[in-house]
């Protein structure tokens, strides 16, 4: 059965973060940032590339530490990875040799916890659309399909938090606006915190309750926006065409063509 989670607050409090070089200077890529995701928030990232936003999601996710700083989900500092901030990458990452089952079961086996939950899988396979590909294996899905293969794969561990790098970057036009709707809908039907990288403006927009735009690296915030249209929303809305031009003229892209760009 599935049942909405509670979504986790995080905090992230001065965390700086610099990647050593052999042989040059170190490079600083996030500087001083200090931000607030309320408990079952909808957040974007977006900034320039190569500012710093997937080096923060890494942090959120405990893959990496900081060198200043610190972050916590609810009232716990994060230190290390755990089941209870999911996150899910551009590619798949799907175990090749393992059926869809397999895969979605591997954090209930990881956790040691299979035998009890696994009671629970057919209804991630309701929850994203894949019903009666259980036996498939990745090879055999679409790029839509096995991106949802591996939403499931990080659903069933009920997480407080879901951190998205660009899950939807690899997909055609049509296949990326149907997953946004979809994981839109995953949201509202768990009331987890999701916060999502992304390079698409009009995809913060649609997507996130707020968004926060960072500066080129070393990344500093350059302001919190709150996305106050109504949903569902569309994409031609008044409202939403203005809240573009502001969040472009944020990036010092004022007066520019913005056309969505789909990696295919």
């Amino acid at each position: 059965m599935q049942t909405a989670v509670h979504g986790g607050a995080i905090r992230i409090n001065g965390v700086t973060k610099t990647f050593p070089q052999e042989g040059a200077a170190d490079i600083t890529v996030l500087d001083n940032i200090s931000l607030v995701f309320k408990s079952g928030e909808f957040v974007s990232l977006i900034g320039p590339s190569g500012c710093g936003k997937s080096t923060l999601l890494r942090l959120i996710a405990g893959l990496t530490q900081a060198d200043r700083g610190s972050l916590f989900l609810d009232n716990a500092e994060i230190q290390a990875p755990g089941h209870e901030r999911g996150l899910v990458f551009q590619d798949p990452t799907l175990f090749p040799w393992k059926t869809i089952w397999e895969n979605i079961a591997f954090g209930l086996r990881a956790r040691g916890v299979y035998r009890e939950e696994k009671k629970n899988i057919p209804g991630f396979f309701k929850l994203v659309g894949l019903e009666g590909f259980e036996k498939s294996y990745p090879h055999h899905l679409s790029g839509g399909m096995a991106q949802r293969a591996s939403l499931a794969r990080t659903l069933i561990n009920n997480p407080k938090a879901l951190l998205l790098d660009e899950p939807l970057g690899a997909l055609d036009a049509f296949t990326r606006m149907n997953m946004q709707d979809e994981i839109l809908k995953i949201w509202e039907e768990r009331q987890m915190t999701m916060v999502m990288v992304t390079h698409d403006v009009d995809e913060a927009i649609y997507m996130a309750d707020s968004i926060v735009v960072m500066s080129a690296r070393p990344a500093k915030i350059e302001k919190v926006i709150t996305v106050e249209i109504g949903r569902p929303r569309q994409r031609d809305d008044p409202d939403f065409l203005d809240l573009r031009a502001k969040i472009l003229q944020i990036l010092h892209f004022a007066g520019a063509k913005q056309e969505l760009e789909y990696n295919l």
